[in-house]
């Protein structure tokens, strides 16, 4: 695939890789993501259960997906792999070893790399309350401090009405928590579906994100949807005086319902988020849904699953190799 030459805000959006440890630092600068002040395109894959890989694995992933111009995962604190809690914090909201250690590991690992780790939280996991959320989104918080190359997803699909519910209000109460304990630290909560206008101000105006996380449906038709929703999204924003950045950070992925998308399903939904002006898409990816056979991906990295470039197919590695092109300019 040809490399693509994006002309946003003047300039050439590209991939903001630092190089070497301590200096990946994440930021915003209107509807874009910076890396190093650096315009930057969040190109990620879904790392969910990393907490469960071993330290070699995490590494030689981390390398390889570098190498393939990745420059952000997505990493839950909250996450059982298998019938195995990974999680960084426990029920309470303290911190929760050997994984807080390994959190703070695998976010050393990721930064020397150049890459970005989005630390996300969901409601029901373990955290059934909001003072234990709390306690846990600020323990994580104090303990990353140090660690520029983060930013925090409050709570994973915050709207759906079961146990991952969190009301805007409550957004907010965590928001502020984390801003006590780390002032500059980013912040997001994301949606399991799109984001209508009254949402879009809750998510500004009462909670408080930097930037918005949408989950879009996951049907055959939605690569074709992205492009024009993406657009729709920066318009309000900019119609409430709140520009800021439209990150993908959970789009649809293989064996999750009836459509199975191949790799040009990814690619044209990637082209269309850039098209659009999204500043940020995921290859998503995870475990058969309903039980069926077939590798756990990114959602159990524990031995003995092998690495997650070990287990993703044949579709999402054609994917894997095309996605940088899709947004890094050449000449």
């Amino acid at each position: 695939m040809a490399a693509r030459r994006l002309a946003v805000a003047g300039g050439l959006l590209v991939l903001g890789v630092t190089g070497h440890a301590g200096a990946t630092t994440l930021g915003i600068d209107g509807e874009r993501f910076t890396l190093g002040g650096k315009p930057a395109f969040l190109l990620g894959v879904s790392y969910y259960g990393g907490l469960g890989a071993p330290p070699d694995a995490v590494r030689a992933d981390l390398d390889d997906l570098a190498r393939m111009g990745i420059n952000w995962i997505r990493l839950w604190v909250t996450w059982g792999a298998g019938e195995a809690d990974v999680s960084a914090v426990d029920s309470e909201g303290a911190l929760r070893q050997p994984y807080a250690t390994r959190l703070v590991d695998l976010v050393r690992e990721a930064d020397e790399r150049g890459i970005v780790v989005d630390v996300t939280y969901t409601r029901g996991e373990g955290l059934s309350t909001l003072p234990a959320h709390e306690r846990a989104v600020r323990a994580v918080a104090e303990l990353l401090r140090d660690w520029r190359n983060v930013y925090i997803d409050l709570a994973n699909e915050r709207n759906v009405g079961d146990a991952r519910y969190v009301s805007f209000d409550g957004l907010a109460v965590l928001r502020q928590a984390v801003r006590e304990a780390d002032p500059e630290r980013l912040v997001t909560a994301s949606q399991g579906g799109d984001i209508a206008e009254d949402e879009l101000r809750g998510y500004v105006e009462t909670a408080g994100v930097d930037f918005i996380a949408p989950h879009r449906p996951r049907h055959a038709g939605s690569p074709a949807e992205t492009e024009a929703k993406t657009r729709w999204y920066r318009e309000q924003l900019a119609a409430m005086g709140k520009p800021m950045p439209v990150h993908y950070q959970e789009p649809f992925r293989r064996d999750y319902g009836d459509w199975q998308p191949g790799a040009a399903d990814f690619i044209a939904d990637l082209d269309a988020a850039v098209a659009g002006g999204a500043a940020g898409w995921c290859l998503h990816n995870g475990s058969p849904r309903g039980g069926a056979a077939g590798p756990a991906r990114s959602f159990d990295l524990r031995p003995p699953n092998r690495r997650l470039l070990e287990q993703l197919d044949d579709e999402e590695l054609g994917a894997l190799k095309d996605m940088a092109a899709c947004v890094v300019g050449n000449g």
